[in-house]
Order: structure tokens, then sequence, then C-alpha cells
């Protein structure tokens, strides 16, 4: 008897070394995220607040007992908004750390280089910090986004400007992937329209290199000037064309890091327009804002709510909502499934769909403007929008 049990036993353990081995990441007591973000450099306060949303998320599960009894646990590392070092971190987190899945990426560029690598280990690459339509392509089985694209943000900036008569529209945008992303949204809005840009600025990634741009801006006399770039280079663009009297109306998308922006131009932002892709952070609605100011007051009391790390909290309860879904037996199939059904993902009233072909939950975009206290809110014209 004692012999068929020590069988048995071995037999178990066996069982569960291979069930182990199936699913990295996963024991009876934790399930082990991983991320790639920018926390040093130009872009650093965007890494760090989608890092603060995930962690109070997954904070607030943890105290209320986990998942199913096993806790939520997030390692990050640093790729400055660099491709070369997140596809090395991307490596060491799926081979070194045995991490279950990939979430809150920060970046095109980044991404492009690391979803790959991703792809071909079958790990979950989950609401990533982007709205790249290179991840929105259906080949990639394993990513699931959460927010609104690039190009439904510069339409609706595009779409906003011209119906108040402005036509004479410029751009200057980060000279990779991500910029150049940005340009083709805004090209392509304006050529529904029937019209093109008047001047075209570049500048290059991870740097505030934006004097040349400012130049080759000014010589198309734009009315508008759509941005497409992190919050450093925007702000310092924004700076210099207000010292050299250029004065047209700047407008960015959500990937630049709204409160971010303000603290760096300061009493210059007054009137600046940023498309957004989720609800304000201080609102009354829906629900879950309410349930992210208690849980980041709770969880890091010296911390202010913004829409990156609202946005980072979101991510945190998609991945929640979905292993909430598997039970205990918990996969990286059944993760991808639950997130990839057709049907309603109700996060507090925050609605997610997807469905065959659509990797992408959300379609929500609004325009914002900072006002003269620095301060954001909604605006439905530009006549409404705070004045310089």
């Amino acid at each position: 008897m004692s012999r068929v049990l020590a069988l048995c036993a071995a037999a178990l353990l066996v069982a569960g070394a291979v069930r182990g081995e199936e699913q990295p990441g996963v024991s009876d007591r934790s399930i082990l995220f991983g991320q790639s973000a920018a926390f040093s450099g130009p872009a650093q306060e965007l890494g760090r607040n989608m890092r603060l949303g995930m962690q109070t998320a997954f904070w607030e599960v943890n105290e209320q007992g986990g998942i199913h009894g096993r806790r939520l646990e997030l390692v990050s590392f640093d790729d400055g908004y660099e491709p070369e070092a997140a596809i090395d971190n991307t490596r060491q987190l799926i081979g070194g750390e045995r991490v279950f899945a990939l979430i809150g990426a920060v970046g095109t560029p980044t991404s492009r280089a690391a979803v790959p690598i991703a792809e071909d280990a079958g790990v979950p690459y989950i609401a990533p910090f982007t709205g790249s339509s290179f991840l929105r392509d259906p080949k990639w089985h394993g990513v699931v986004n959460m927010r609104a694209s690039y190009y439904q943000e510069t339409e609706e900036i595009v779409a906003r400007l011209t119906d108040e008569g402005v036509k004479r529209i410029a751009i200057m945008y980060q000279d990779d992937s991500f910029g150049r992303e940005g340009f083709r949204g805004v090209r392509r809005a304006l050529e529904r329209r029937e019209l093109s840009l008047v001047s075209v600025g570049v500048y290059p990634r991870n740097t505030k290199a934006v004097k040349t741009a400012l130049l080759d801006l000014r010589s198309g006399q734009p009315q508008a000037v759509i941005l497409v770039g992190t919050y450093q280079p925007v702000a310092t663009l924004i700076a210099w064309a207000q010292a050299t009297d250029f004065n047209p109306i700047f407008a960015t998308i959500s990937f630049v890091g709204s409160k971010a922006l303000a603290r760096e131009l300061g009493p210059a932002g007054t009137g600046v327009l940023v498309s957004q892709v989720v609800p304000f952070p201080t609102a009354t609605e829906p629900a879950i804002v309410g349930s992210y100011s208690h849980a980041l007051a709770a969880y890091a009391p010296k911390a202010e709510p913004s829409f990156v790390s609202f946005e980072g909290y979101l991510a945190g309860r998609l991945a929640i909502a979905a292993l909430d879904r598997c039970g205990r037996e918990v996969s990286r199939a059944c993760l991808l499934d639950n997130l990839r059904r057709a049907d309603v993902i109700n996060l507090e009233g925050f609605k997610l769909r997807y469905g065959d072909g659509d990797n992408q939950g959300s379609d929500a975009v609004f325009l914002t403007a900072i006002d003269r206290d620095g301060e954001y809110r909604p605006i439905r014209s530009l006549k409404g929008a705070p004045q310089p």
C-alpha cells in the first residue's frame, strides 16, 4: 500500500509539473504579469503611470483575496521607449521571469518590436498603451487592445477643426512608426475632406530637437498644428512657438501623456487640445471611475488621478475580468478566449466589445482642452475651448 501511495504521489507531482510547464507564471498562490515600458527618458511618465494604474487594480483585487485565491503580481522592466531594449525585456520576461502574460506596454515602436516575440512564444499581449493599426491586425492571435486607434483619434481632431472652419492644418510628428502612424491618420482624415497638409515638421524620437520642425511648420502659415509625440518635445515645440509669436491652434493625441503635458507647459498650455480614449479620471460616471479613485487613494495616497494611470487601471481590470471567468483552471487560452468573446465586457459601466477579427474593445474618443488652471475639461466645439 505504501508503495502504491508513493507512486500515486509521484504521478501527481509529475502531472503538476507538466501543468506548471504549460502555464508559466501561474502557481497555486499567484499569477505573474510582465510589462516593458519607459521608466526613464522623455516618455517616462507614461510608463510610470501605466504601471501605477495596473498596480492599483492588482492591489485592489488582492486585498479582496485575489482571483479565485491567487494574487496578481506585476514585474516591470524599463525599455526607455527604445525598440532594442523592448526586445531584450520581452525575451527576459518570457524566458527568464516566465510571465503568464504581457500587459500595459507603452508605445508603437516598442510594441512593433515586442509583439512578434510574444506571438511566437504564445504569450498574450494585453492592453498596450498605443493606438497603432499594426496591433489591430487580426493576424496577431495573442494581442488584445483596449483603447481606440490613432486613426480614430486623428479623425476626431480633424473633424472638430474642419467643422469649425479650420482648413489650413499642419503636423509635427516623431520620426518613427508611432509618428508616421499619426501622420497617416491626419493625412487620411484630410483627404476625406479634399484637403491636404500645408506644412510638415519632423523630430527624432526621445529628443526635444524640434526647432527645425518649428521652422518647417511656420512656412505653411497653418491655422492649426497637430502634434504627434510625447509630452516633452510637444511642450518644447509649443513653448518655442509662443516665444516666436507663432500661435495656431495646437492639438495632440492621447499618447502625449495629458497630466505630464499640462505640467510641462504650465500657463503656456491654456487652450491646447488633447484627444482622450478613456473617461475623465475625476468624473462621477461611469462607476469604475469611482472605484479607480478610491483604490488609487488607498494604494498611492500621494498620486494624483490622471488619464494614463486610469488607462492602466482599466487594463488591469480587463485582465482581472477575463481571469475571473476562467475560475481556478487558468490558462493563456482561457484568458484570450474570455477577452476575445463577442459579448460585452462591462467594467462597471466602461463597456468593451470584441468579436471575430476585432481585437479592439473600445472606440471611444473625445476632445479635451487645458484650462487656465492646468486642468482638462471636455469641449463640444472650439468656441468653447479656453483661450490662451
